[in-house]
């Protein structure tokens, strides 16, 4: 239960870190902190959580991140669905909260997304549902082959959250004119509860591509690497 309950306390803070950053920062009136700024804070929020919690967890915060590790032979497969459901329950209860406090400002509306993930027209660049696949999908399993690299256990020592939180800044950088950056179902889930509507119909996008992207990235490492099962837990994955 300890791990499980890590898993949802990490997912929390990086949702409402993360999410939290682009709904009340990223705009702020002359000093909003932007597309870098978000992109810092979902790849600070892994940083912090993984020195925090991987030694409990192995801090996933992340459904593909989960399943990527199980294909990649570093999670046992039994234990998928409890973090799976710690996950989305960490993500919920942070964009709850974020919900309050939002809406606590004057001209706070829903309809400006609340860091929703979207494709088409709720792309923030308006990308096609093909262009929007891919790149979820890409981001991902390249976010699964650093993560299965820095934890390997001829990794160098200490780095690994360093080297997972900066490929998620990298991601966020590109892709956030895309889909506003996924390559997690469970943060996608937390906001979606709350906008409705579209962002729930769009929903199945953000669960789909990222558990493919991940799955390809475990397999993809664990062909290439020597010692595909270096780490199972005790050392922070994401």
């Amino acid at each position: 239960m300890k791990k499980y309950a890590a898993e949802t306390i990490g997912t929390f803070w990086l949702t409402f870190a993360g999410c939290g950053s682009a709904v009340i920062a990223a705009a702020f009136p002359d000093v909003g902190i932007g597309l870098v700024g978000v992109s810092l804070a979902f790849g600070l929020s892994v940083v912090t959580m993984a020195y925090a919690i991987g030694h409990v967890s192995g801090c996933h915060l992340n459904p593909a991140v989960t399943v990527g590790l199980a294909a990649g032979g570093r999670f046992p497969a039994a234990q998928i669905l409890p973090y799976i459901a710690a996950q989305v329950i960490g993500a919920a209860a942070a964009a709850a909260l974020l919900y309050v406090i939002a809406s606590g400002a004057p001209g706070f509306d829903l309809a400006g997304g609340f860091a929703s993930n979207g494709y088409a027209a709720h792309s923030p660049g308006k990308y096609s549902l093909l262009a929007c696949l891919l790149m979820e999908v890409i981001m991902t399993m390249m976010f699964l082959f650093v993560i299965m690299g820095s934890t390997h256990g001829k990794a160098p020592a200490g780095f690994a959250p360093l080297a997972i939180g900066l490929a998620l800044v990298m991601i966020h950088l590109v892709s956030i004119p895309v889909t506003n950056t996924s390559v997690n179902p469970a943060r996608s889930t937390g906001p979606a509860l709350f906008v409705g509507g579209w962002a729930l119909q769009q929903l199945w996008l953000f669960w789909v591509a990222p558990l493919i992207g991940g799955v390809l990235g475990g397999v993809i490492y664990r062909w290439l690497s020597d010692e595909p099962t270096g780490v199972v837990e005790g050392k922070a994955t994401a």
